[in-house]
């Protein structure tokens, strides 16, 4: 088993940024989630709600991020990480962020078509995750690092009329080398290049599986009706990939292989 994508997501909801290598530390791929856009009240924005946050593209170079959209051009902003933080909100649990000003506020205010704010996780931020084996993140969902093999999704697309490409779930770690779906849920401890993660809980999917992630349309139901004939969680909700928490900060690479320490049962 061996890495055959690596993805980032700097701000949570947008576009990813593909890799060939990537340091990993206890909140996950370098600059992973590290920025969340969020509305008037200060509750987080995703492609839920907004589906055109996946043509939002992003790139982070020498301490400032660049965000792109075809229509309304790019925007730079010096990233702030020091500054007070302000009271915002994920999934209605509190949180902090640091408010990037209003410069890129107004950029995304117009792309979005609703008044957005951009902040960043503070340094220390402190964040601990649930699951089997609780970790830290900045704003990603629900754990540091989403692992998802190409047999998995082949397992869905030989189920749906039209196949779907991996993106639909933004991964960060994609595993290239299981002849069986779904081996990822069974993985526990694992050394991937120098890292080692250990598996936290299975990723339970929600709509952003139905937005078309070149263009920010929402398609139809699938693939959640397709998933829920044949994955449906205990925890609620269809799963689709598993999440991990960091063991041990390093370096992972396309092309590392993959080795697993311990296996579980599912907890489909």
């Amino acid at each position: 088993m061996r890495i055959s994508s690596l993805v980032t997501y700097p701000v949570k909801g947008c576009a990813g940024v593909a890799l060939n290598s990537a340091s990993v530390s206890a909140t996950g791929l370098e600059h992973d989630r590290a920025f969340m856009i969020v509305d008037d009240d200060g509750a987080f924005r995703s492609q839920r709600s907004d589906p055109v946050l996946a043509v939002v593209r992003c790139s982070m170079t020498d301490g400032a991020l660049t965000l792109e959209h075809a229509s309304a051009g790019s925007m730079t902003v010096s990233v702030d990480r020091d500054s007070a933080p302000r009271d915002i909100t994920m999934f209605r649990a509190p949180m902090r962020g640091i408010d990037q000003g209003d410069e890129v506020a107004a950029w995304l205010t117009e792309v979005i078509g609703e008044p957005s704010r951009l902040v960043a996780a503070p340094r220390g931020h402190g964040r601990v995750t649930d699951g089997i084996s609780p970790g830290s993140a900045q704003f990603a969902d629900s754990a540091a690092v989403h692992i998802l093999s190409t047999a998995t999704l082949a397992g869905l697309n030989s189920r749906l009329d039209i196949a779907l490409p991996m993106d639909r779930f933004r991964p960060n770690i994609v595993v290239d080398g299981w002849e069986e779906p779904h081996r990822e849920d069974e993985v526990r401890e694992v050394g991937i290049g120098s890292a080692r993660l250990a598996y936290t809980k299975l990723a339970i999917r929600c709509a952003v599986t139905t937005v078309e992630q070149t263009t920010g349309e929402r398609g139809g139901p699938e693939p959640l009706r397709t998933l829920a004939t044949y994955r449906r969680a205990r925890q609620k909700g269809v799963a689709f990939g598993a999440k991990f928490s960091v063991l041990q900060n390093g370096t992972v690479s396309i092309g590392d292989e993959l080795h697993v320490e311990t296996w579980g049962a599912s907890e489909l």
